[in-house]
């Protein structure tokens, strides 16, 4: 038998959400497009809370003392650490969307260099970085440092 008889891998023409959907695996690069969907989603729907952010700290002194202080304390039933949580949220999807977008920039400008080992290698470097800075930023906004 030659290689490519051994190592048949399943055709999937029709997905049934039942059978097959188990045993798929979405590539790095669909996880990455997926992500940047979402991230775009809640920016968009959390824009009310990211005007708030902005108007209250620069506002005036008193402002951003109430600022700070719905970050430390909470406003009214809401604690502070979901405050921080949201704030963590709208820090990751902007991340994500920044560094998604740049790698699809980096992909329509050189056509010639885009292949599958080069998509799966950008999208990994995408979740590796903007995990990452996430990460960095949430300890200095949980005040780890």
């Amino acid at each position: 038998m030659t290689e490519l008889a051994k190592k048949k891998r399943p055709e999937f023409r029709n997905i049934n959400v039942f059978n097959d959907v188990r045993t798929y695996r979405l590539p790095p690069a669909g996880i990455v497009s997926i992500l940047h969907r979402i991230s775009g989603v809640i920016m968009f729907l959390l824009l009310p809370f990211i005007i708030w952010m902005f108007d209250a700290s620069l506002s005036s002194e008193f402002s951003f003392a109430r600022f700070k202080a719905v970050f430390n304390e909470g406003c009214g039933f809401v604690p502070g650490w979901i405050i921080k949580l949201v704030a963590l949220a709208i820090i990751w999807a902007y991340l994500h969307h920044l560094t998604a977008g740049l790698r699809h920039l980096f992909m329509d400008v050189n056509h010639n260099v885009v292949n599958k080992e080069f998509g799966k290698s950008s999208a990994l470097t995408v979740l590796v970085i903007s995990v990452g800075l996430t990460v960095v930023l949430g300890a200095k906004l949980f005040g780890l440092y």
